[in-house]
């Protein structure tokens, strides 16, 4: 159990994770009901805090995104879980052993799970960002229905919103995609399939966000003062992997949709031994129950891998 100071009064586990969000804690969750001794660090700030419901996970939807987490963890400490409230500022391997710093001294593990998801950067547009998981989502899985039949806007950053247009069209017949001048201009080809399917195109440029006195969003204005009404905005953030300690362990990267992001195996496996990783930090597609099928998955490799140890201890 922690001490006074959130710290874990042992500093010897069998498995660190970093990262409490869906991914860490599917892991932890299986890997404590495997009787190992595991330890979660995480500083606090889910990706989906800004969001006040999610959807598509069977048997929650709907459920707040923090509401899963305080469960998660409440779960995993009913099995002995541990968890410390801090950054994890660093890692290293020392003597066989992945030393992670957090708090006032290393926590060290057998095996490391980094979950530490993405950090978003949104389009500089005033208001973009207070709306953000709310009225600004990028999600047509997670909030189309929500938005269904009503006016969508879409905020495009790249060529890519064509086809993010193109999905919430299957939610309403009321798209407007903004190009914003330049960074999601359309070729030929693409505005005929838009306008094809009844999508309305707008070359003007963005220049706020418009909210009501509740704070909700209620359109989009455009530089020459003219305001376009919409429910929901869908834009595509860029995404920053959380991915220092990774890097730091000298893991080897790849592309994935036109990101280096840190490879891994089948099972979550990096290049770094005795490192795992699962979740957005290493896929941009990964989602709520994507994340929490990624930490299970990994946890059963992480499992295997320390009893294969274990035996060959015992054999000496």
């Amino acid at each position: 159990m922690p001490n006074d100071n959130n710290e874990p009064d042992i500093t010897d586990f069998d498995i660190a994770i970093v990262g409490a969000g869906p991914a860490g804690l599917s892991a932890a969750l299986a890997l404590t009901r495997a009787r190992r001794a595991v330890v979660v660090i995480d500083g606090g700030q889910p990706r989906n805090r800004f969001a006040p419901h999610m959807h598509g996970v069977v048997g929650h939807d709907g459920l707040p995104p923090l509401e899963l987490l305080r469960r998660g963890r409440a779960e995993i400490e009913g099995y002995g879980g541990v968890f410390v409230d801090a950054d994890a500022t660093g890692a290293v391997i020392e003597e066989g052993r992945l030393a992670v710093s957090a708090g006032s001294r290393p926590v060290r593990a057998r095996r490391l799970v980094v979950a530490t998801g993405i950090r978003d950067e949104l389009p500089g547009i005033e208001g973009l960002n207070e709306q953000w998981g709310r009225g600004v989502v990028v999600c047509p899985y997670c909030d189309g229905w929500e938005r269904r039949n009503e006016v969508i806007g879409i905020l495009a950053t790249s060529p890519m919103g064509v086809e993010q247009a193109q999905l919430l069209r299957q939610w309403s017949d009321r798209i407007v995609y903004f190009t914003r001048g330049t960074i999601g201009e359309p070729d030929t080809e693409a505005e005929r399939r838009l306008l094809a399917r009844g999508i309305g195109i707008e070359r003007r440029d963005v220049a706020r966000v418009r909210t009501d006195a509740a704070d909700r969003l209620t359109g989009i204005e455009l530089v020459d003062g003219d305001v376009i009404d919409v429910g929901a905005i869908f834009t595509a953030p860029t995404m920053h992997p959380r991915d220092e300690l990774l890097l730091a362990l000298g893991a080897d990267t790849t592309e994935i949709f036109g990101m280096r992001m840190v490879a891994i195996d089948g099972d979550g496996r990096t290049s770094v031994p005795g490192v795992w990783a699962a979740g957005n930090v290493v896929d941009p597609r990964a989602n709520v129950p994507v994340s929490l099928g990624a930490g299970a998955l990994i946890a059963g490799a992480i499992n295997a891998d320390l009893v294969r140890e274990d035996v060959a201890g015992a054999l000496g």
